[in-house]
C-alpha cells in the first residue's frame, strides 16, 4: 500500500509540473497532424499527434521502470 501511495504521489507531482511548465514547452500541443477547426461560433482543437507521442513516451518510460 505504501509503494502505491508513493507512486501515486510521484505521478501527481509530474502532472503538476506539466501543468505549470507545459505551456512553456514550444512543440507540445502544436505538432503537425493535430486537428484544428476554426469556425464562426468557436474553435475545436484536438491534439491527436501530441497524444500519440506522449503515449509512446509514457510507455517507454514505464517499460524502463518495470524492468527492474
Amino acid at each position: 500500500m505504501g509503494k502505491l501511495l508513493m507512486i501515486a504521489g510521484a505521478v501527481l507531482f509530474l502532472v503538476g509540473l506539466l501543468v505549470m511548465y507545459g505551456p512553456k514547452i514550444p512543440f507540445l500541443g502544436r505538432l503537425p497532424g493535430d486537428i484544428v477547426i476554426r469556425g464562426e461560433g468557436g474553435n475545436f482543437y484536438f491534439p491527436i499527434v501530441t497524444c500519440i507521442v506522449l503515449s509512446v513516451l509514457g510507455s517507454i518510460i514505464l517499460n524502463l521502470i518495470s524492468r527492474r
